[in-house]
């Protein structure tokens, strides 16, 4: 009964999760502005071509003249492409780390939750000690 309840939990927690996923690309453009990423917006057919030519969804490193760069492109969501330096590079790192933190708080508590539920087997929670 206890390993039902768990099951039910995890594939709970899975399909919570899973429901994020579809959010990811949002939620990760609204760490990297929060972080200090700056948003350029492709507007013109090469800008466009550029956007299209860098990887997608993931943030890639470039050295320029003026220090590092770190770019993240979204073609296909926002047609924008994310740019930030080093310091915003870390305090998205430190965001990104703090909200992992919370996910797996989130489900930890809903695992516990749920066995919590459980806690009397198969006579339910009600039982009378002497049983």
């Amino acid at each position: 009964m206890l390993q039902k309840s768990i099951v039910a939990a995890i594939l709970t927690a899975s399909l919570a999760l899973g429901g994020c996923v579809t959010l990811g690309a949002q939620e990760k453009e609204s760490q990297l502005a929060a972080a200090g990423f700056t948003r350029l917006q492709a507007d013109t057919p090469a800008k466009v071509a550029k956007l299209q030519a860098l990887p997608q969804n993931t943030i890639v490193y470039a050295q320029r003249k003026n220090g590092n760069a770190y770019i993240y492109a979204d073609a296909a969501g926002c047609n924008c492409a994310f740019i930030g330096n080093d310091a915003a590079y870390q305090q998205y790192q430190q965001l990104r780390a703090a909200n992992n933190i919370a996910q797996m708080q989130e489900t930890t508590a809903l695992l516990n939750a749920e066995a919590a539920n459980d806690w009397g087997g198969a006579w339910g929670p009600m039982v009378p000690y002497w049983y």
